[in-house]
């Protein structure tokens, strides 16, 4: 590897303070970006998928609120660029093409692009980036057959195939291991009934990786299993795209009526699908946390720089209190779950390194996640607030910034479950 290729190391990075590796590679992302996204976004109007447009832009409302075709065209040619300039697989390992980028170079990486704003180089949309977050290609690459590795891995990467995450279920959200979707056996083939809920990507998708109960009794983490199922499977359905709060929506509901699988289906080993699924779940909370960071820092240095232009009743906002303070508040918040994230994804690295189990910091990474995820929605909310009416208008990117990362004190596990963690380590009840 390159210098720039170099994982960064716990000791290098604490608090705000990066090395000189770290900070040459942002220079040449930047350079990168300059380059070739930028100019992109600039080209035949592309910048009314960004402006106070972007939301009807962005959305076919006549196909059911999912994502207008043009708009996936231009991320999919943002994705070819990063890609041919070695930057959309950086996490991935070098067998895969990638550079091995650390948990540490994730979560710097992530946090500047966030804290760039609102841009093609790294759009809200679906974890657009042009540094990817290739965790279904991984997850193939880790637990896929030989031949299900030969047909999925590149072409996930390349988007050739499309493949959604199919975990939750109309009545079972973070209690997965309640889940009703079942796959019995039929012979050497599997038959799935059930359905799921908030499956993204599913619009034009061309696989899902199922979660379905294939033994054992509810509430047991043993006996769930992942199949990949085709999306064009007969009795497979998606009666309709659930709208949210950040249009557009590519949140599908899918039917599964006796859909027929092979036994070669089965991702990983039968009944340990829960393994598959929470695999990724640390380094996706982190990486998470981290954009939550870059853009809650943009978020407070815009409103540093209007408060200090904008002057109401003879003064500078920027010499009032009632405008310091909170974004004083927001500032320290900023800093110190920077250096958590930071010092945890280090650790993470390390532990990785020696091939301990990731689960004994796991608390730390969910102080990370919900402290991250809750101080964006924070941060955006004071910078509508400080910027006043234009603040609250679509013409600035706030409003757009709190509606997009507000679903994250949801998913990928809630606030109330990464909470949950953190108690059971606290008070002793996690074994």
């Amino acid at each position: 590897m390159t210098t720039l290729d170099q994982p960064a190391s716990g000791a290098e990075v604490t608090g705000s303070a990066l090395p000189a590796r770290l900070t040459a590679l942002l220079d040449e992302l930047d350079a990168f970006v300059a380059a070739e996204i930028d100019p992109l976004e600039q080209q035949e109007d592309n910048v009314r998928f960004f402006d106070h447009r972007r939301e009807f832009a962005r959305t076919d409302v006549e196909a059911g609120g999912v994502p207008r075709a043009e708009w996936e065209e231009l991320l999919a040619e943002v994705r070819r660029r990063a890609d041919a300039a070695g930057w959309l697989r950086y996490s991935l390992p070098a067998e895969l093409g990638g550079r091995g980028g650390s948990n540490v170079d994730m979560a710097v990486i992530r946090e500047h692009l966030a804290h760039r704003g609102l841009g093609l180089h790294n759009d809200l949309q679906n974890e657009h980036s042009v540094v990817g977050n290739l965790v279904v290609p991984h997850l193939l690459h880790l637990f896929g057959t030989p031949e299900q590795r030969e047909e999925f891995v590149e072409a996930l990467v390349t988007g050739q195939r499309r493949m959604s995450f199919a975990l939750t279920e109309p009545d079972h959200g973070s209690d997965a291991t309640w889940m009703e979707t079942r796959a019995e056996r039929d012979g050497g083939d599997w038959v799935l009934t059930g359905r799921k809920r908030w499956i993204t990507g599913v619009h034009t998708g061309t696989h899902l990786l199922v979660f379905a109960r294939t033994s054992g009794r509810p509430g047991e983490a043993r006996g769930i299993s992942a199949l990949l199922v085709p999306i064009d499977a007969p009795g497979l359905s998606v009666p309709h795209f659930w709208w949210t709060l950040n249009m557009p929506t590519d949140h599908g509901e899918v039917v599964l009526d006796g859909v027929r699988v092979p036994g070669s289906a089965v991702l990983g080993a039968e009944g340990e699908g829960l393994a598959v699924a929470q695999t990724f779940v640390h380094e996706n909370r982190i990486r998470q946390a981290a954009s939550g960071v870059g853009a809650a820092q943009f978020c407070i240095d815009r409103s540093v720089e209007y408060a200090r232009q904008r002057s109401t009743f003879g003064r500078p906002l920027a010499e009032r209190q009632a405008i310091q303070w909170p974004l004083v508040e927001l500032h320290t918040e900023a800093e110190l779950v920077r250096t958590l994230i930071r010092a945890t994804a280090a650790d993470l690295d390390e532990l990785t390194a020696r091939g301990a189990p990731a689960v004994t910091i796991g608390h730390r990474v969910s102080m990370c996640n919900y402290r991250g995820n809750r101080l964006v929605c924070d941060a955006a909310d004071r910078a509508m607030q400080v910027h006043g009416g234009m603040g609250y208008s679509r013409h600035l990117p706030f409003e757009h910034i709190y509606r997009h990362h507000r679903r994250y004190r949801i998913t990928e596990g809630s606030e109330e479950i990464q909470m949950r963690r953190v108690a059971g380590q606290l008070f002793g009840f996690l074994r």
